[in-house]
């Protein structure tokens, strides 16, 4: 097999995290966590306005102060900045003039959830587009026997939920937040509205629901036509790749996380970094950092 070549031509999301394709600013990054119930929408979001900082997905307060109504446990945040902040940093909205932006921005409001809080879960209703302004969010879904597998990770600038520009249905998958994350949500019909107003969208929605099958495609038949050590080193080499060549990195999630996105387990992850580590291929560092040593090697695993 060879995998250098199929690196170089094709950078899947495993470690990307579903955004560094797309996005000028770089995203934050964070833990993880898992829980599988939880309300439809958490008491802990708030609106919180932020301003967003140059080329950081680090955020603070503007001093905008919204009174929570009591019988709601979301709010929508009045804060036209922050909003817009949020949304130029989504492909599919980026590409829109100041006055565009602002008049969607104002549709958007601002979801804050916990580390390991569903965002949503299968069987609730899909009526909403949700936007990653800061944190991590993991998607994935549950056998039979509870066994979880992860197919996408979200970052600053990614979304998901756009089955919702098209139709109403309910969630086939999980997404729970990996660290404390912020997300803009717009709803289905006021995403239709736009669609109308702005054919542009649905295009660039198009273009990344494409891309995703792509990625979707690569990762499957990895999963079956190759053998884990090979997985996790092609795994590493795009971790590498996706930070723009830097040989340090830090993984993005955590052991048994990552196991659940290979498809392998927490103890095949330790045990095949460890013989890495012996062979000259890697170095492991505190806090789940990793140094490629060699490179070339680690790709003929």
């Amino acid at each position: 097999m060879d995998v250098y070549h199929e690196r170089q031509e094709r950078r899947s999301d495993s470690c990307s995290w579903g955004s560094e394709h797309h996005h000028e600013q770089e995203p934050a990054s964070g833990s993880c966590g898992s829980e599988h119930h939880h309300e439809q929408e958490p008491a802990s979001s708030s609106c919180g306005c932020h301003h967003q900082r140059e080329q950081e997905s680090v955020s603070n307060s503007c001093g905008c102060d919204h009174q929570r109504e009591q019988e709601s446990v979301s709010n929508s945040c009045g804060c036209d900045h922050h909003q817009h902040s949020c949304l130029a940093i989504v492909p599919i909205f980026n590409h829109l003039d100041d006055q565009q932006m602002r008049e969607i921005s104002k549709t958007a409001r601002t979801m804050n959830y916990r580390k390991t809080e569903l965002i949503y879960q299968a069987g609730d209703r899909a009526d909403s587009l949700y936007i990653v302004h800061r944190g991590k969010i993991k998607i994935y879904r549950l056998s039979e026997s509870g066994k979880e597998h992860i197919y996408r990770v979200l970052t600053a600038g990614d979304f998901t939920g756009e089955l919702a520009l098209f139709n109403e249905g309910t969630h086939e998958a999980y997404a729970e937040a990996l660290e404390d994350t912020e997300v803009c949500v717009i709803t289905h019909g006021k995403l239709q509205k736009f669609l109308m107003q702005y054919p542009a969208i649905a295009l660039k929605i198009l273009s990344e629901i494409s891309r995703r099958l792509d990625t979707a495609e690569v990762q499957t038949s990895r999963l079956v036509s190759e053998k884990a050590d090979t997985r996790i080193a092609l795994y590493l080499a795009e971790c590498a790749d996706a930070n723009f060549g830097e040989t340090e990195f830090t993984l993005p999630m955590s052991k048994k996380d990552l196991a659940a996105y290979l498809g392998t387990t927490p103890e095949t992850i330790s045990r095949k970094l460890t013989e890495f580590e012996e062979a000259g291929y890697i170095q492991q560092l505190a806090q789940r950092k990793i140094r490629i040593m060699d490179l070339d090697g680690l790709l003929m695993v």
